[in-house]
């Protein structure tokens, strides 16, 4: 049976609560990367921790693993290496705060950049560096993300790499996340200190506030998304764990919801972190 670790980022919403009691009641344990404070991406205004702190800290309650998904979901290679720390730091300061709310000690500290913009914008890895496996690299981020796979200039991969020494200083790790084999996913994906993935569920695309914007997208529908799910043939592999990327947004609990149902019926169960 393929095992995978669920991932979700963009916590918290106005559906967190509702996230968590259906994971609860699948018996479906998962990573939540929130977000620290409000922000807005095209048209989707979502609140954060600071004002919406209640569905996070029931989240910990409940036995989740909550992770830094930064303070305002900038794009990590529109700012400053200073200003990417400060956006990780405020972040962990409610993080901290939320767990010793709660009563709980925080198992692992994990990271996931928004866009999977880890200082570099699309160049997410080095895919030149990756060989043979750089094509299927940028299949996998180009196809999950709303990124351009471009080269960076050498001062942005500098940063990418500056930030991967202060989140290995500051005690942030991946290796938790174990079982992973596949060739690909070895080097820079298996050595990051934030944390990558290996299957995009794209549930992101069928958020009605982007619709604006998604007449180029590759998918628009459920049915497409659990197609894409079918279809994909490392998500078969039961030699290997996977790492799955999930949404929390408003107006996004159906979707996500029938896609991680999607995977359980395919055979994919979904297991735990081992800190």
């Amino acid at each position: 049976m393929p095992q995978a670790y669920l991932t979700i980022d963009d916590s918290p919403t106005r559906d967190t609560d509702m996230l968590t009691d259906f994971l609860v009641a699948r018996d479906i344990p998962a990573t939540f990367f929130c977000i620290g404070s409000a922000y807005k991406d095209l048209h989707v205004e979502c609140e954060g921790i600071e004002q919406n702190p209640g569905p996070i800290l029931r989240a910990i309650e409940k036995g989740f693993l909550v992770g830094n998904h930064t303070y305002t979901h900038r794009r990590s290679s529109e700012l400053s290496f200073d200003e990417v720390v400060e956006e990780i730091e405020k972040t962990e300061r409610l993080i901290d705060g939320l767990y010793r709310q709660a009563g709980k000690t925080r198992p692992l500290k994990v990271m996931r950049f928004p866009h999977i913009d880890r200082g570099a914008g699309g160049w997410v890895v080095d895919y030149d560096a990756a060989g043979k496996f750089g094509p299927d690299l940028q299949e996998l981020f180009g196809s999950g993300l709303n990124i351009t796979l471009t080269k960076p200039p050498a001062e942005a991969v500098e940063k990418k790499a500056r930030i991967q020494e202060y989140l290995r200083t500051e005690g942030f790790i991946t290796d938790a996340f174990n079982g992973i084999t596949f060739p690909w996913y070895q080097g820079e994906m298996k050595e990051s200190r934030d944390l990558l993935y290996t299957y995009s569920t794209s549930d992101w695309m069928m958020n009605p506030d982007f619709a604006a914007y998604n007449k180029d997208w590759a998918y628009h529908s459920v049915e497409g998304l659990k197609g894409k799910i079918d279809d994909d043939p490392w998500l078969k592999d039961e030699t290997s764990r996977h790492i799955v990327l999930a949404h929390d947004h408003n107006h996004m609990y159906g979707v996500t919801t029938a896609l991680i149902d999607h995977m359980q019926q395919r055979g994919i169960q979904f297991v735990g972190v081992s800190p």
